[in-house]
């Protein structure tokens, strides 16, 4: 790992640097459809053109990570999403801006999401000692935070003074710029399996993979948590925007405020856990956080008030890193490197898959039932999850960290 903290320094620049211009479009994307439909079932449709796609392909771009150089596949994943972009930008100046458009870019950058995601959690264990996982992890949740919170204040008064389409191009220029960077600078060797000569399909490889996590019972009962978590999160991170447009306003700075809020939030998140690292046992760390997350979105669904809300919010944002971080140091090093990808693919479909699933169901019933209610029931559960969690002994065990 000689020359570890100068790749790492170049991987987290070119990363937060692509995200940055991904973030604007993601924010121009969610506004521009919960201001023009108003529709929680448009809302719907939306996140699962932005998630389905990534659960379709995670299992395969799983394989990838495992099989081929991941470094490569990050560039390649990001000149997807940026081509795609592009065309997208070309084709709302020339005047075509049905919505249907704008679910499909969607579902385009989730194929590029699918195959970035396990590739970059398995490329930074190839860069950093193990002891040093968690303070990068969280540094790097940190730089994330910060282009989220820049982001939406930023993509907010774009909207009120130029078309969509040049957010779009914004987006362009960041991933160029990004891929370029890790291209030309982060020089990192090939990891073991990459070398040698692939003897088996694709799909034994995958096969591979599931039984390598069924022969592993802390990952299956950690990815059942998790699925559970994320199913009862669709409602805090996708109806928020919803609701606050129907509760307090339209104006596109409260949609703007309740984006800053939460990113602040992870800001201070990952700055908490790259300087405290957590419990000793990253399952506490993770149970804390999980507990924070579901009273405070019960929070959001009780408070009148707009500017407190905007606290409650903040604080589910500090809650995300603490959260994240742990969960993703267990799995880098409990898990072999030549199953990392795969595994984290299945992370991936989970994350993918529970979320929409959760908003096939509380996307249409946000049209019937206030989403106040939605978010104190969702919250309620997930603080019942978190007892289970830790009356979980197998779990609990899992989440001493690994000794070296």
């Amino acid at each position: 790992m000689h020359n570890w903290k100068k790749n790492i320094i170049l991987y987290l620049t070119s990363q937060t640097i692509s995200l940055f211009g991904s973030s604007l479009v993601q924010y121009s994307i969610m506004w521009y459809i919960t201001l023009e439909t108003k529709s929680g079932l448009m809302m719907t449709i939306s996140i699962l053109c932005s998630f389905l796609p990534t659960l379709l392909l995670s299992p395969f771009a799983g394989v990838w990570a495992d099989r081929f150089n991941r470094k490569l596949l990050i560039m390649l994943s990001d000149s997807l999403i940026a081509f795609s972009t592009l065309i997208m930008a070309i084709l709302f100046i020339l005047g075509y801006k049905a919505l249907w458009l704008l679910f499909m870019i969607s579902a385009i950058r989730a194929l590029g999401t699918a195959v970035q995601t396990p590739a970059s959690a398995s490329f930074v264990p190839q860069m950093v000692p193990v002891e040093q996982l968690t303070r990068i992890n969280g540094i790097n949740s940190s730089l994330l935070s910060t282009s989220m919170l820049i982001s939406p204040m930023i993509s907010g008064a774009l909207m009120t003074l130029v078309p969509i389409e040049s957010i779009f191009f914004i987006d362009v220029v960041t991933a160029i710029i990004g891929v370029s960077i890790l291209g030309i600078f982060v020089k990192v060797p090939l990891h073991q399996r990459a070398m040698e000569k692939q003897e088996l399909s694709h799909l034994a490889d995958m096969k591979q993979g599931f039984e390598y996590i069924r022969s592993h019972s802390y990952l299956k009962s950690f990815f059942l948590y998790i699925g559970i978590m994320m199913f009862l999160a669709a409602t805090p991170a996708f109806l928020t925007p919803l609701q606050v447009t129907r509760s307090f306003g339209s104006e596109v700075w409260r949609l703007t405020a309740i984006e800053i809020s939460f990113s602040l939030g992870m800001l201070i998140g990952g700055i908490l856990i790259t300087y405290w690292r957590g419990f000793k046992n990253r399952i506490h760390t993770i149970i804390l956080a999980n507990s924070f997350m579901g009273i405070f979105t019960m929070a959001l669904g009780l408070t009148p008030n707009f500017w407190i809300y905007l606290v409650f919010m903040a604080i589910i944002g500090v809650s995300l890193p603490v959260f994240n971080t742990p969960a993703t140091v267990l799995i880098q090093e409990k898990v072999e490197e030549n199953y990392l990808g795969r595994v984290f693919s299945v992370l991936t479909m989970i994350n993918s898959s529970m979320m929409p699933l959760g908003m096939v169901l509380f996307g249409p019933l946000s049209d019937f039932i206030p989403i106040e209610i939605l978010l104190v029931v969702t919250g309620f559960f997930t603080i019942i999850e978190c007892f289970f969690m830790l009356r979980h002994k197998g779990l609990i065990a899992a989440g001493n960290p690994k000794t070296v």
